[in-house]
């Protein structure tokens, strides 16, 4: 794990301190406990999105809160499904469906309360016409799916979640499912919340099973890693996802986010904000 990632998840301490009222000596326990868990683990391969896990778990625990952006969640579920119909009518007007539903779910990933709250959906969003990919292995994903028995799709964000729903529509694809996380992180998305957006008309819903912001198969279900295994094509939606599955071998997996640090631009051959379709090299 990286001094920047580090440095990262101490600021999202910060700020959940001040969220959920932190008393001064809980927040010198937590910090202690935070640390003592890097300490501990720095010879080991904890991947970021488990360390993650953990402070939530510490301010989750202090603050009696188990769904700490339960509010947020909600709001921008509403929201993005009060521009479904509009989002939906500029799909299919568009010369290519695909393409222009693919670059909405881009636009959908910026909807992260990890890195902050500074996000603009509604220019992500206007700007997705205009925006193309730093990295662009669409036309492959494309033809991939046309071949996929199984196809499995990674969520990742509420809200951001519409977009995705609308993204799988235009594939048209009879096994498709849809992957949850299996508890409360951040402000990813559970099976309520995919409930909620009414994913259940284009996909088949399921949990992975674990409650960290990402996608580490080792660590999932058995039910989701049965599925995982037999998945002909893997979408995996955000940074978080990419983190858990970055030296995954011999899958194919398609990766689609908004890169939001400078570590995993890096390690992508890209630039922070840029966005990205880029399939594993598996």
């Amino acid at each position: 794990m990286q001094s920047e990632c580090i440095k990262c998840l101490q600021k999202q301490a910060e700020r959940l301190f001040k969220k959920c009222h932190i008393s001064d000596d809980a927040r010198v326990e937590i910090t202690s406990r935070f640390s003592l868990f890097i300490k501990k683990n720095e010879n080991e391969d904890l991947k970021t999105p488990e360390v993650t896990r953990y402070l939530y778990h510490l301010i989750a625990k202090a603050s009696g809160v188990s769904d700490i952006y339960e509010k947020e969640k909600a709001e921008y579920n509403d929201l993005m499904l009060s521009l479904e119909d509009e989002l939906r009518m500029a799909i299919s007007q568009s010369e290519n469906p695909f393409y222009t539903a693919l670059k909405y779910a881009l636009a959908g990933n910026v909807i992260d309360f990890a890195p902050g709250p500074n996000f603009d959906i509604f220019k992500a969003l206007t700007n997705a016409a205009i925006r193309e990919p730093a990295i662009d292995h669409s036309g492959m994903l494309h033809d991939e799916l046309k071949k996929a028995g199984t196809v499995l799709y990674l969520g990742d964000n509420a809200g951001e979640i519409v977009t995705d729903k609308l993204f799988i529509e235009t594939m048209k694809h009879k096994n498709l499912f849809f992957a949850v996380r299996g508890g409360n992180i951040i402000n990813d998305i559970t099976e309520d919340d995919a409930i909620y957006i009414g994913m259940k008309k284009v996909a088949r819903i399921i949990s992975n099973g674990y409650d960290v912001p990402s996608t580490i198969p080792d660590k999932c279900s058995k039910r989701f890693q049965e599925t995982y295994q037999k998945a002909d094509l893997v979408i995996s939606k955000g940074q978080g996802n990419l983190e858990g599955l970055l030296n995954e071998k011999g899958k194919n997996i398609f990766f689609l986010l908004t890169i939001k640090c400078d570590v995993m631009a890096q390690l992508i051959g890209a630039q922070k904000n840029d966005l990205i379709v880029v399939r594993n090299s598996a």
